[in-house]
């Protein structure tokens, strides 16, 4: 699987290929993945926003995770992270909404931060109560959890039961970000352009840039990260930090794996695991308030 990375995704996210290029590859490449078979999928509408909703066939959802796709805020959907959602709902027995938020560069920050914001919104009042409700993404989509509940603090809007990112991107200047030469997917030049692209015209603000906000009255924080890529230091400092600021923080490196290889859940057996454990902590924090 990693040679498979390496020679099919690690060419698509390339800052060569035209925005419309990379995801049209990206999207294709979705359709060779795995969903969890006891779990059913439904097209909904979140937030004003398409999405996906997945629950498990085994009994009834205990509350909502809020899903965000990563993709460097450019690629990425609904669709290419059906694994991850689908075996996510069966571990954690939970309403899992895969949102379709909107990328750059058509709609710069903060169109998608405005997205998460408007879906999770939605969830309470429909009826969830925040402490049934987690926050969870990937890359992009890890950051923008962070972003998210800090605009949702901002707001005055209760906080979700705990957060639950998968390789986190939180630092948009790239200045701890160097080029991982074990590091089968991901380039900082691709990362560089997109950052520039979902910014456009904007300064860093506050709801970007987690690693200088007070964290304190978060939720917990579960952090997956792969050895082998270049956003394991983005992870490193955001644990650190939200020690720092008081947050209960689960943090694990995933050694010898790469950048969000959750997404080949059902052919990674490391990669299901993953998953099941991210299940696990959202099950606990909904349940406790604590992650053990």
């Amino acid at each position: 699987m990693r040679i498979g990375v390496k020679t099919v995704l690690r060419p698509m996210l390339n800052p060569r290929w035209p925005v419309g290029v990379q995801r049209r590859l990206i999207d294709a490449a979705g359709l060779v993945s795995v969903t969890a078979a006891d779990t059913t999928r439904t097209a909904v509408t979140l937030g004003g926003r398409p999405a996906e909703r997945y629950v498990s066939d085994s009994g009834e959802a205990d509350g909502a995770v809020l899903y965000l796709h990563g993709g460097g805020y450019v690629v990425g959907s609904p669709s290419t992270h059906r694994p991850i959602c689908s075996h996510l709902a069966a571990s954690s027995q939970s309403e899992v909404f895969s949102l379709d938020y909107r990328l750059a560069p058509e709609f710069p920050y903060p169109a998608a931060l405005d997205d998460v914001v408007s879906a999770y919104q939605e969830l309470l009042d429909n009826g969830i109560p925040a402490s049934k409700i987690v926050l969870s993404g990937d890359s992009a989509g890890g950051g923008l959890v962070l972003s998210a509940m800090l605009r949702i603090r901002e707001a005055g809007i209760e906080l979700p039961a705990g957060a639950a990112v998968i390789s986190p991107w939180v630092d948009l200047s790239l200045a701890q970000t160097h080029e991982c030469d074990n590091d089968p997917m991901l380039q900082v030049s691709w990362l560089r352009q997109n950052a520039e692209r979902y910014l456009s015209t904007s300064a860093i603000t506050p709801d970007l840039d987690p690693l200088a906000a007070d964290l304190k009255g978060f939720p917990p924080l579960l952090i997956h990260v792969g050895s082998d890529e270049i956003l394991l230091r983005d992870a490193e400092r955001l644990a650190e930090h939200a020690r720092q600021c008081g947050v209960a923080v689960e943090f694990t490196v995933l050694t010898g794996l790469w950048h969000v290889v959750h997404l080949h859940a059902g052919l990674v057996p490391e990669a299901t695991t993953a998953v099941n454990d991210m299940g696990r902590f959202i099950h606990a924090v909904r349940a406790t308030g604590t992650s053990s």
